[in-house]
Formats: C-alpha cells, structure tokens, sequence
C-alpha cells in the first residue's frame, strides 16, 4: 500500500459497497438463492433495507419476511453458506466493476498527495480492492475485521483518521448510507452521500453518484470552503 504523506491537512476516506463497486447486486443474488432455497421469496425492496446491515442482523431479518425459524446451527450454516454464493461472484470481478467516475477522483488524490482510506463494514473488503487493482492505491484499509462496532457508530472513520494522520474533522467520508452517513457525521467528519437525496439528506453534500463530481467540487474541500 502507498503512503502519501506523514501529516495531512486533509484526508479522504471511502466506504465500497454502493461507493467504489457495486457489490449489493452480488449480495441481492445470494441472498435471493438462500431464501428461495428455504422456500420463500426475497425481493429487491427487501434487499435496500439490509444496506449496511451486519451478515447475522441480515439473515435474522430475512427469517422473519419468510416466517421461518432455524436451529443455531442450521443459522451458522446458512450464514457460510451465503457468504460462500456471494465470494463466488466477487472471484468473477475486475477493474471494469468500478463505478463510473471513481477512477478520476483517486487519480486526482493520488496526483495531488491526498491520502486517502478505505472504511467498510465488509469482511471481503481486501479480496474485493485486490480484484479490482486498488488495494495497492489506499493509504489504509479499515474493513469488517478491525472493528467491533457497526455503522452508525463512528469507529471504522475514527480508525482510518488514525491511519492516516489526520484529525476527524480534516476527514472526508463517501458513503452510500444512511448508516454510513451518520457515522461520518458523529465522527465530526464531512459528509458525501452517493445516492438518492431524499435518502440521504443528513449528508452534507449529496450527489447522484461521482460523475457528477467535478474536480472543483474537491478543491474547494480541500480549501475547505462551504
């Protein structure tokens, strides 16, 4: 992993899922195939309300739509069975799984010395940035398996702000949740939400996804004006 510079003034830090790939799709059919496998449907509409839900949380919630109860073990092996689906989608994954937009905005910090972070709740994080030929481009990687406490809760930030020498408030976080974006915001950290505005309007700036980023837009953070 590179190391851009000791001390920055500003930092930026990315979520993935639904941020630099999208891997919810991924998620979606593989949870769809445990449900239908147990005899019951899932659908799309169910799957937004499992954004930035733990794996556990998840399953348990999809057990209630389909009025279903499992013996702890048959849980545990439903849970491995799911994450096996979803690793074998993630195995097929390239670069061209990049979301449109993102690439210019990392070879804009990369160029400029602007360090920056990877905050997911995903275990697969470093499998997934390895895939994609970025795991080399981040400063720090903070994933699933540093952390002990989910989003809304600032930790995953907190951590990647220690990384990469910088204060919370000199952060700047990606996110595509609302979960996300509360956390960012409870780090006392700037907030960008990637997605939809009525969803995320506790952010402090919403777009529709990093095209719609200009260069400008990221300059003027950096100079921190409003």
């Amino acid at each position: 992993m590179s190391q851009h510079r000791a001390e920055p003034n500003t930092a930026f830090i990315f979520d993935l899922d639904g941020v630099i790939v999208d891997t919810a799709k991924f998620h979606f059919l593989a949870w769809r195939k445990l449900a239908n496998d147990l005899g019951f449907d899932f659908t799309e509409e169910q799957n937004e309300q499992l954004k930035g839900v733990s794996r556990v949380e998840s399953l348990k919630k999809i057990l209630q739509w389909g009025n279903m109860e499992l013996s702890e073990d048959e849980f545990t092996r439903q849970m491995a069975l799911k994450n096996e689906n979803y690793l074998s989608y993630v195995e097929e994954m390239d670069d061209s799984e990049i979301l449109p937009g993102v690439p210019e905005i990392l070879d804009y910090l990369i160029k400029n010395n602007i360090p920056f972070a990877l905050g997911s709740a995903s275990k697969n994080a470093r499998t997934i940035l390895k895939k994609i030929n970025l795991f080399e481009k981040f400063d720090a990687i903070i994933d699933g398996t540093d952390v002990s406490k989910a989003k809304p809760d600032p930790e995953v930030f907190l951590i990647a702000a220690d990384k990469l020498n910088a204060r919370p408030d000199n952060c700047i976080v990606f996110e595509d949740s609302v979960a996300g974006v509360q956390a960012a915001n409870k780090g006392n950290m700037t907030s960008i939400g990637i997605g939809d505005k009525t969803v995320l309007g506790e952010a402090d700036h919403v777009f529709k996804d990093f095209t719609e980023i200009e260069i400008e837009f990221i300059e003027k953070l950096l100079r921190k004006e409003k």
